[in-house]
């Protein structure tokens, strides 16, 4: 956060450049990972390389695109739209991945995603002009499928017995193919090496955000390595709403009717999924 929002230098210039931030946490956390591999893991990988780029190709197309929606849409609207992450991963799972999942486990992961939508939306005035599906919502909607094929192809990496580190390795590494390119398509990558020439204050924000984010996700690709992709995402899905919770017990934060109905419905949803959600069959690559 203070590296987007805090004005820099005399000139209070902003940084803004996104793909350039995203290209360095991608290089730490391929570092990061690199190094608990060469400590802990010395055994061959035998996963097929393109799925590992497939993987690495799909997460950031997914971050890009929902990060692109939001010139069409406001960050109300891509947080209740990305809160039904996973659906996607459920239903390509299934198609895609040979998951079988259990009229439970379905009900119990649509009770989340609608508890986790009411809680999060916000009450505003409407402007009269309806529902429209154009370029933001058609850009959440690629995010949400990019997001159902990173999960397929994180299926079959585990399928092959890839171990979380390794997997994170190798997605990283892909994802830093996509974003070289990208950078040097759009050439922001000579606009943020000179505002890092200018504000060289900025630099250890940069590394820190990115050791932040490599420690996050080495407990994310740990998630997905030993509970699958769709756990992860429930996760991830309900971690703003915990947070919010927290808030309430912890500062007396008030919350609206709708939200403890929301509340509510994302608590029956975890129970159901933890006591009768249990995973089916899962087809072996």
């Amino acid at each position: 956060a203070v590296v987007s929002t805090q004005s820099t230098g005399a000139e209070n210039e902003r940084y803004f450049y996104t793909m350039f931030l995203v290209f360095c946490q991608c290089i730490i956390n391929a570092l990061f990972a690199k190094g608990i591999l060469l400590i802990t893991d010395s055994t061959a990988d035998k996963t097929p390389k393109h799925i590992s780029f497939i993987c690495g190709v799909t997460y950031v197309g997914a971050m890009l695109a929902s990060n692109a929606s939001l010139k069409w849409v406001n960050y109300p609207t891509q947080v209740l739209g990305k809160s039904c992450k996973p659906i996607p991963v459920m239903i390509l799972g299934v198609f895609l991945a040979g998951k079988r999942y259990n009229l439970v486990k379905y009900l119990s992961v649509m009770l989340i995603v609608i508890g986790v939508a009411l809680f999060m939306y916000k009450d505003g005035k409407s402007d009269g002009s309806g529902f429209s599906f154009g370029s933001g919502e058609m850009l959440l909607l690629t995010s949400l499928t990019l997001d159902g094929l990173t999960g397929v192809s994180q299926e079959k990496m585990r399928g092959y017995g890839m171990k979380a580190h390794r997997m994170m390795l190798m997605m990283n590494l892909s994802a830093l193919v996509v974003m070289a390119m990208s950078l040097l398509a759009t050439g922001e990558v000579w606009e943020a090496i000179a505002f890092c020439t200018r504000h060289p204050e900025i630099v250890p924000e940069i590394i820190t955000f990115g050791f932040a984010s490599a420690l996050g996700q080495n407990f994310i690709f740990i998630t997905v390595s030993e509970f699958g992709p769709l756990m992860c995402s429930i996760m991830t899905t309900t971690r703003k709403f915990f947070t919010i919770l927290g808030s309430v017990v912890l500062f007396g934060n008030a919350l609206a009717t709708r939200q403890w109905i929301g509340t509510a419905i994302v608590f029956a949803g975890l129970i159901l999924n933890d006591r009768f959600g249990k995973t089916v069959k899962v087809e072996k690559p």
